[in-house]
């Protein structure tokens, strides 16, 4: 049976037309994925403002819960309780945190050399772990000069000085610019959060506007989702954190262990990264338990192995219990997986990363399910 003319031409407008809207749509998937990747770290930063604007709007919602005041005034109050928490700790502890980070600096260096000269005792090649320069670094600065050794040496030539001056100034520029990217971005991050917390629902509505209309009652319930599990999640991770934090610093100081008190932060801080934080959080706290002794040590690792216990069987069922549930070799290796593509930043944020995905996963998993599949 011959097909018409006229269908022939239909059904090849319309082939045309299919791979044209196809090719159309792998060109901006393609060209989003090369912006994603090019300005990762830029997106990574306004996400983490996102994040603290998410906090701060949480914290203002449950101090909502006590008091009936505007949003505006529970803000100021949550943002003035925050800077003055900071504040006095930065006064009454400035001091210690910073005698104590110098000699945790220390007290890990020189460790480190021990680690060093027990894996080689032992047949165990170091250069693969990079403590090789750390060794030399340290045991350069450790050794004496030799008593009239500087009488021995010959004054600089004028290209010895200009050498050493332009490394000077070279890495002068370096830690400036390093501290005024850290200070910028630091910033950055606190004034996306305050504008963010400040008018929530403005930019909720200029984000729902630029969904089509057709889909705009399921964007709405697909952010709302969002926004309520990012909230709880973060809620619940500021108390983990907080109380891994207190028993770590308790825990270290009945111990007799020296910087107890910025190995408490350290851990504290750590716990908002699942799994890869907690075991680098308990490697600072045993090796710079060595310095105290072998018992210290082994002390300082039975009271990690019972934090780490502590934030994975009673705080993260109890507090975290209806804020996520991902399950641990997923999350594992999308943090691995981040991390290793885009540094620090992929791995600090995989979780809320992982927490958005799987909003969106379970609502439409949900809408694929029948009525049958429900009642089942």
């Amino acid at each position: 049976m011959a097909v018409p003319a006229d269908e022939r031409l239909q059904a090849r407008g319309d082939l045309a037309w299919a791979i044209a809207v196809g090719g159309i749509g792998v060109a901006t998937f393609v060209a989003l994925l090369l912006f994603a990747w090019y300005f990762a770290a830029t997106l990574f930063l306004m996400f983490a403002g996102m994040l603290l604007g998410v906090t701060l709007n949480a914290m203002s919602n449950l101090l909502g819960r006590v008091v009936r005041l505007p949003h505006w005034l529970r803000l100021t109050i949550v943002c003035l309780a925050l800077a003055g928490l900071v504040s006095g700790l930065v006064l009454l502890g400035g001091a210690t945190i910073a005698e104590q980070a110098s000699v945790l600096s220390d007290t890990i260096k020189s460790q480190l050399v021990n680690v060093k000269a027990f894996l080689e005792k032992n047949g165990i090649d170091t250069s693969y772990f990079g403590l090789g320069n750390t060794a030399a670094a340290v045991s350069t600065s450790s050794t004496p000069a030799a008593p009239g050794a500087a009488a021995q040496h010959n004054l600089p030539s004028a290209g010895e000085l200009a050498s050493s001056g332009g490394a000077i100034v070279s890495q002068t520029l370096k830690l400036l610019l390093g501290t005024v990217s850290a200070v910028g971005n630091f910033f950055i991050v606190l004034f996306l959060g305050l504008t963010f917390a400040a008018q929530p629902g403005v930019y909720r509505s200029g984000l729902l506007f630029m969904v089509p209309a057709q889909h705009r009652a399921r964007a709405t319930i697909i952010v709302d989702r969002i926004g309520e599990t990012l909230e709880r999640w973060l809620i619940a991770q500021i108390l983990t954190m907080a109380a891994v934090f207190l028993v770590t610093w308790i825990g270290l100081k009945l111990i007799g262990i020296q910087s107890a008190f910025i190995l408490g932060i350290q851990a504290g801080l750590l716990a908002f990264i699942p799994t890869v934080g907690a075991v680098l959080a308990g490697l600072i706290v045993v090796l710079a338990s060595l310095a105290s002794g072998w018992v210290a040590a082994a002390s300082a690792l039975v009271l990690f192995l019972g934090v780490h216990a502590l934030e994975s069987y009673v705080l993260t069922p109890i507090i975290q219990r209806q804020a996520l549930d991902i399950p641990p070799a997923t999350l594992f290796g999308f943090q691995i997986l981040l991390g290793v593509v885009f540094g620090i930043w992929g791995l600090a944020l995989a979780l809320p990363l992982m927490a958005i995905a799987k909003v969106l996963i379970d609502h439409f998993k949900a809408d694929e399910m029948t009525p049958a599949d429900a009642a089942d």
